[in-house]
């Protein structure tokens, strides 16, 4: 059957398996379980597994299965970890699951430059271990162990982004393979350029629509002389919001400033067996000399004080800050904890930084009025926050009443001149809602997207909708 220029079926026709077969033997797998294990998803959206799964190791093999699928007009889906929030690794035209785990090299650092060549199987962690004796790290910090390349694709960041920016700054240049199978390179490692369009930044972010990332040139930042970590307490989430704007206004170098709701706090202290008060709480943190950061720390806790803050408390050592830390990085599954057996559906939404306070509350309000488990946490320094919303997974009402939220919220932050998705990208659940953000760019988005896929094989039915039948796309 044909959809929009897809071959689409159940299963890969035979002459396109004993092909690939033929090619990457035992790295050819079409199992069952390991094909649902690639349509993971936390999410609404059901699992949409492929038809078979390849495990290239090299840029020459992934050009090569491009073009075996390109030919047999194949749909591919790029796969790193799997941790992506929106149904980006779901294939819902079947196809193949293009898994880059195998290519986990780390290819070259360069120490003088501040910069480090990897394949796109490499995670941050295992960046970060091997840069150790180097004095430098890769500070972009999402909570789970991705990989750069999937990191790349979707565009993320994390609890550090407030000072170190995205991965749309951490690139500076990218290995690709287009949906014709043939290889480019974007960008230098030139800290800067002007030449040409910036192909580099068009990529991260596509979600594996327009190609599929071979190799990352990654921006990386000296190791602080010092951290130093800092919790306080609040009244009210508007108190908590009214102190980031003053410390934002203040210019203070904050590394990290996260924002945990009074319901989420509840979660982390019976999950991670942490005894915080129970309202809502700041966790910031502070890179730099042992002075600078003990200078900022008594500024951002005066400032706090004035809004109402107390409960200060510090965490200086590895260890410490590591607990803290990672509690902030297990709000999902503590929340899960806040109703046992229950459905965890993570959305995200991003505002104004001024305008925060002010979408926290009406999310609160909402989520009470439809009677949702919906506990919050973000990285209120970008104005980016998350909700995870509990529901019962065999309630028709409670499924309904979950999507209701999550489309409510999305044209809220959109009224409000922010985005319907801060970090975990559009996929397939925010299709409908990149339409009333973009507005008439998105003729120019699905223009690019003709002009380098035109016939829709590289993740199709993410990002854009789904071309006519028939157009040709």
């Amino acid at each position: 059957m044909e959809s929009g220029g897809l071959t689409v079926g159940k299963g890969l026709a035979t002459a396109l398996s004993a092909a690939l077969q033929a090619r990457f033997g035992p790295r050819f797998q079409a199992g069952e379980a390991l094909r649902a294990q690639h349509a993971a998803t936390t999410t609404w959206i059901a699992p949409q597994p492929p038809d078979a799964v390849v495990f290239p190791e090299t840029t020459a093999e992934v050009a090569e299965l491009v073009g075996l699928c390109a030919a047999a007009g194949v749909a591919m889906v790029p796969f790193g970890a799997g941790t992506s929030l929106e149904g980006q690794v779901n294939a819902p035209h079947g196809g193949v699951s293009v898994d880059l785990s195998r290519m986990d090299r780390i290819v070259a650092v360069h120490a003088e430059d501040m910069d480090a060549v990897v394949q796109p199987g490499v995670t941050r962690s295992r960046l970060n271990a091997h840069l150790r004796d180097t004095g430098l790290f890769f500070p972009l910090d999402p909570g789970a162990d991705a990989t750069l390349g999937g990191m790349a694709a979707t565009r993320a960041s994390g609890t550090t982004a407030v000072r170190y920016g995205t991965m749309r700054d951490a690139v500076l240049a990218l290995e690709a393979v287009l949906p014709d199978g043939s290889v480019i390179r974007t960008g230098g490692r030139a800290r800067k350029s002007a030449a040409g369009y910036d192909l580099t930044r068009l990529l991260v972010g596509s979600e594996g629509t327009l190609g599929i990332i071979t190799e990352l040139t990654l921006r990386l930042q000296g190791i602080p002389e010092a951290v130093l970590a800092l919790r306080c307490s609040f009244p009210d989430t508007v108190s908590a919001c009214e102190t980031v704007i003053a410390t934002l206004q203040c210019a203070l170098p904050m590394a990290r400033i996260e924002l945990l709701d009074a319901l989420t706090v509840r979660a982390v202290n019976a999950y991670s067996g942490l005894d915080l008060p129970e309202t809502p709480l700041l966790l910031t943190e502070f890179h730099g000399s042992p002075a600078g950061v003990a200078e900022t720390a008594e500024t951002f806790t005066a400032i706090a004080q004035d809004h109402g803050g107390h409960g200060f408390a510090q965490a200086t050592t590895p260890e410490e800050r590591s607990r803290l830390w990672q509690a902030r990085h297990d709000v999902f599954w503590a929340g899960l904890g806040l109703r046992p057996g229950a459905k965890g559906i993570s959305t995200d939404a991003c505002v104004p930084v001024s305008r925060l306070a002010e979408c926290l509350r009406a999310a609160e309000a909402k989520a009470a009025e439809l009677g949702l488990i919906a506990p919050i946490a973000g990285h209120v320094g970008d104005g980016n926050f998350h909700n995870l919303i509990l529901i019962d997974p065999d309630s028709a009402a409670e499924r309904k009443a979950a999507e209701t939220y999550i489309g409510w919220l999305n044209d809220l932050a959109i009224s409000m001149e922010g985005t319907c998705t801060g970090e975990h990208g559009v996929g397939q659940g925010k299709q409908a809602y990149l339409a009333r953000e973009a507005g008439p760019a998105l003729r120019a988005m699905a223009a690019i997207k003709a002009a380098l896929d035109p016939h829709n094989i590289m993740n199709p039915g993410k990002i854009l909708p789904a071309p006519a039948s028939g157009s040709g796309r």
